[in-house]
């Protein structure tokens, strides 16, 4: 079948572009691809995948794989697998590695060889760096009793890991100087994690000093890695400190996945008060403001940009605070009171539009105008002004009720014009309507991307 000896194999997307769209096909375009790459006497000898033709597809002419993105364990054998096989005239299988997974290659391939695949010099030389780290981090955590970690109950245990993790929050300096090194200690405890060369005291701390980082990546991001290599008794201590921190259930609301959960909620403050260290219950709260925020910013991107420009600037007051004020507790408490009223303020702005007599999309509309009129110095009657919001949002209706109508110049050059109109219509002042257009643009992808599902 004649075709290009080059072809893309991914699922496409509703908002690719025209031209992505047209060449990536439907899934029986993708079946005739897949025969005919199969078929050595064809002209197609380049596939470019995206997490397809990975597993399960066996091609045993093919001999050279190029890999650019990460990958890992089974993931990885299967990949580098695909130019494995035998077949006549062909003496080998090349991967072409532009990211770097050799260590991890070593790694997966180890769970296969008994560990015998990893170059011994390597191994030596990361069991340097585990040691020297760990001595770093017993440096940073010198003035932290972590004592009970090692000999107590397993309550003990628990909460020694809980105020750990508290203690590495009590500034973004030492949280950084932490994680990094924590970081580094793992990389190299990846390459030489079977070496007889670590005792058993070693791995212990290697597994409290990783433990730790997964409750701060849990506190701080939402994620949870290293999880995986601890045994089982330090992963159901890491579990349990999230759950009695409360720190996984605040993040089970974050993550808003079951499409129940309302973080403007009243009850979603609640949730913080199980938290008994300060330095973690003011992380969630950043965590929080920052997630109301992006909510925000979907339906009104002027006042979105607003409230991070205030949120920025507290955290930012915070973290300049003096050497000395590190950790008083009022200090903490006031700054988490300020976050605190700033959540408040950012929920009535939410809700504003109703007492206003407009749908949340006018208002957004209605703050956009309303900030160029403060930017240029002119005043606009409010209730002209709220009608106005009323006419551009139902010029935006009519624009985008084509899927693609953000990607196309015709449809956006007309906006532009109409809007032009309109605003000379209601003889909105003569400030730049190019900066006028530019911004309801921005607003209207704003809802756009927030209306995806």
């Amino acid at each position: 079948m004649p075709m290009e000896r080059v072809k893309m194999i991914m699922t496409r997307n509703k908002d690719d572009e025209k031209g992505m769209w047209d060449n990536l096909g439907n899934k029986d375009y993708r079946k005739e691809l897949d025969k005919q790459f199969k078929n050595d006497k064809s002209n197609f000898k380049i596939a470019i995948v995206v997490d397809m033709w990975l597993t399960g597809f066996d091609v045993p002419f093919l001999d050279t794989i190029y890999i650019d993105k990460p990958l890992q364990k089974h993931s990885l054998i299967q990949t580098i697998s695909r130019v494995n096989r035998k077949f006549e005239g062909k003496e080998s299988g090349l991967v072409v590695d532009y990211i770097g997974i050799k260590k991890q290659m070593n790694l997966a391939l180890s769970h296969y060889t008994g560990g015998q695949i990893q170059n011994l010099e390597d191994i030596q030389k990361s069991v340097v760096v585990v040691k020297d780290h760990l001595d770093l981090l017993d440096t940073v955590y010198h003035k932290f009793d972590s004592s009970l970690y090692f000999n107590g109950t397993p309550l003990e245990q628990l909460n020694c890991l809980n105020a750990a993790a508290d203690f590495a929050l009590q500034s973004k300096k030492l949280e950084k100087r932490f994680m990094d090194l924590a970081k580094r200690l793992k990389s190299a405890y990846d390459i030489c994690v079977g070496s007889e060369a670590l005792t058993k005291a070693h791995k212990d701390k290697i597994h409290y000093y990783l433990a730790i980082r997964t409750i701060i990546f849990k506190i701080t991001t939402g994620g949870a890695p290293d999880v995986e290599q601890m045994n089982q008794k330090v992963r159901d201590l890491v579990k349990d400190a999230l759950m009695s921190d409360g720190v996984e259930e605040i993040f089970k609301l974050g993550d808003n996945t079951d499409g129940e959960i309302d973080i403007f909620d009243e009850d979603y403050l609640a949730k913080l008060e199980v938290i008994k260290q300060p330095n973690t219950k003011l992380e969630l709260l950043q965590q929080l403001l920052a997630k109301a925020i992006g909510e925000l910013k979907k339906t009104n991107k002027v006042k979105g940009v607003d409230f991070s420009k205030k949120m920025n600037a507290l955290v930012e007051k915070y973290n300049d605070r003096a050497e000395q004020d590190i950790l008083r507790a009022e200090v903490i408490g006031d700054f988490s009171d300020e976050i605190i009223k700033l959540y408040h303020e950012l929920r009535e702005e939410m809700a504003s539009f109703g007492k206003m007599g407009i749908d949340f999309e006018e208002k957004a509309f209605y703050d956009i105008l309303l900030s160029l009129a403060h930017k240029y110095d002119f005043t606009y009657p409010e209730a002209k002004l709220i009608e106005l919001s009323k006419e551009v949002k139902k010029l935006i209706d009519e624009k985008a009720k084509y899927t693609d109508w953000n990607k196309r110049d015709d449809i956006k050059a007309e906006l532009q014009f109409d809007l032009m109109v309109l605003l000379d219509e209601w003889g909105y002042p003569p400030v730049d309507s190019k900066e006028v257009y530019k911004e309801i643009f921005e607003q209207a992808e704003n809802f756009k991307r927030s209306r995806v599902v």
